[in-house]
């Protein structure tokens, strides 16, 4: 038995693949900015001042795996300058 596959304008094309595209970076850059997010928070709950250079370089982080280990650190360091150790 045949199957139907309906076929929309642009699909299959590559105006879709530049959507999918936009798409998957979308979700990266707000997977980034949740972790960015939960990094400072963590980081408050724990009475650990966070100066303006600091915050800004936690934000403008794009890379998930920096930020994964800033995470990860964020439970241990004393100073938000320690999570930067090393990376």
């Amino acid at each position: 038995m045949a199957t139907y596959t309906p076929r929309f304008p642009g699909s299959g094309t590559i105006i879709e693949e530049v959507l999918i595209e936009g798409e998957a970076k979308g979700e990266v850059k707000g997977e980034a900015k949740a972790r960015a997010e939960d990094i400072l928070r963590i980081l408050t709950l724990r009475g650990i001042d966070v100066s303006e250079t600091a915050r800004e370089r936690i934000t403008s982080c794009s890379d998930l795996e920096v930020l994964g280990t800033w995470l990860d650190r964020t439970l241990t360091v004393s100073t938000a300058k320690e999570l930067f150790q090393d990376a």
